[in-house]
């Protein structure tokens, strides 16, 4: 294949001829990135200025594309990103209709971007809402806890939240379906000592639901359990027919773990065990089962002996 050979003038020209073509080429796409193009944008919707005395349902979704016009520059470093990565929408006008139409507020939505792109139109351009009558309800906090203790450590008295309720506010509808609100997970490991923290509450899963406040402070007593035995008098329940029943023993020994600090407080008072008459006239049971109808929560029951007791009925 023969080798073609170029002259030093011949290489010269044909160098200068790719050269004028790279500046050719440079001049066109620099002149054509300096036209205005318009690309389309997602971004968040974020409402403000809510209307006070009505609850809505967005009807949509919370993204929106943003027809953009700007240059090939910002198409080409930019790559469809807009800053911010949201707007705001007023919905003051929604007190006397169910729509925001988006062409209404170009003006502001420009003023939230840089100033060399601009929104040109919104899709979709009108925003509808689902209203209801506005309602306001107190439901007390439920703490979800995973709280694990050193050995023979553990709550001592009732957990303390602060405040006990949260305020909810929605349809009416909605929130006849709540009667508590939880918090998000607390998890604490090797604890030993008293603590209180702030647990955040878990955010509503519908839109047209808010609530305040958005957390709750958590006091947990933590102290040192011990054993103790308490002797407790039984007590007969359901005896309808008024029978004379006896039993033997008439009392049980309750073993239980209890904080140090509440040791000498917690007796047989705090406690109520009782037998079921029922296991003998309905069930037809030869003993009755021990039961504890009343034990303090900070309290870890143990056992209980005997846990059946016999009995002699006299008609």
């Amino acid at each position: 294949m023969p080798f073609i050979r170029l002259t030093k003038i011949e290489r010269r020209r044909v160098l200068s001829l790719l050269a004028c073509l790279l500046l050719a080429i440079a001049a066109w796409l620099f002149m054509a990135l300096n036209n205005k193009y318009i690309y389309t944008a997602k971004t968040v919707i974020i409402y403000k200025n809510f209307p006070q005395n009505r609850a809505f349902h967005p009807l949509q979704s919370d993204t929106v594309d943003l027809q953009v016009e700007g240059t090939g520059w910002q198409l080409l470093f930019a790559r469809l990103r807009i800053n911010p990565q949201s707007i705001w929408v007023s919905l003051s006008k929604l007190s006397n209709r169910e729509f925001i139409v988006f062409s209404d507020q170009l003006y502001n939505v420009n003023k939230q971007l840089e100033s060399t792109q601009k929104v040109i139109s919104i899709k979709p351009d009108t925003l509808y809402f689902d209203f209801t009558k506005r309602t306001v309800k107190k439901v007390n906090i439920k703490l979800i806890e995973k709280v694990e203790f050193v050995k023979q450590y553990g709550i001592a008295s009732p957990i303390k939240l602060n405040p006990t309720y949260v305020t909810v506010t929605g349809p009416i509808e909605e929130l006849a379906k709540i009667s508590e609100w939880p918090t998000d997970t607390l998890k604490l490991n090797k604890v030993q000592n008293s603590t209180t923290v702030r647990v955040a509450i878990q955010h509503s899963t519908h839109k047209n639901v808010s609530i305040f406040p958005s957390s709750v402070e958590v006091k947990l007593p933590v102290d040192e359990f011990t054993e103790k035995t308490v002797e407790v008098p039984l007590k007969i329940i359901n005896n309808r027919n008024y029978n004379s029943i006896r039993l033997y023993p008439k009392k049980v020994k309750v073993t239980f773990l209890v904080a140090l600090n509440y040791f000498e407080q917690v007796d047989e008072s705090f406690i109520t065990a009782t037998v079921d008459a029922d296991d003998w006239l309905n069930l037809h049971h030869s003993q009755f089962t021990v039961r504890l109808t009343e034990f303090p929560d900070y309290c870890k029951l143990v056992k209980i002996v005997p846990s059946k007791v016999d009995f002699i009925v006299e008609k």
